[in-house]
């Protein structure tokens, strides 16, 4: 089994300041025979006026490491693969990647990720880990 992340109660308690209702910690998923993931969260969100639901995947990241470009590599690589057994398996969900403020403020505004974030579709969810609150949402 794998570790939670340094922010997982701080990503999931924002969420539910929003509204969203915790369905599984973590969401796990099972491709084909072989291969099971876990991504961090899965929720969900009523909305009233539509009469629908909406349905989220969060992989939370905290980019600790003495390097984000390193950090991000490996949260990229994830997500991407996140993303593809949940197209197949769940498609109504929608994947973001956590991130917190700081790493959004000084890494996530350099030209390599965001040409990056643009050009593989990555959603952000930025979080602030102090104030248990999200920032941004980033389609």
């Amino acid at each position: 089994m794998s570790a939670k992340d340094r922010y997982h109660s701080a990503v999931r308690n924002a969420l539910v300041k929003e509204q969203w209702t915790i369905t599984d910690d973590p969401l796990k998923l099972k491709f084909e025979d072989e291969d099971e993931v876990r991504i961090d969260l899965g929720a969900e969100q009523l909305l009233a006026a539509e009469k629908g639901t909406d349905k989220i995947a969060v992989e939370i990241k905290s980019f600790l490491s003495e390097s984000a470009l390193f950090d991000y590599h490996a949260a990229l690589g994830q997500f991407l693969n996140y993303r593809l057994v949940l197209e197949t398996l769940e498609p109504e969900r929608v994947l973001y990647l956590a991130v917190p403020l700081i790493a959004y403020e000084e890494f996530f505004q350099r030209p390599l990720a965001i040409a990056s974030v643009r050009k593989y579709g990555v959603k952000l969810l930025v979080y602030d880990p102090l104030a248990e609150v999200i920032v941004r949402w980033n389609e």
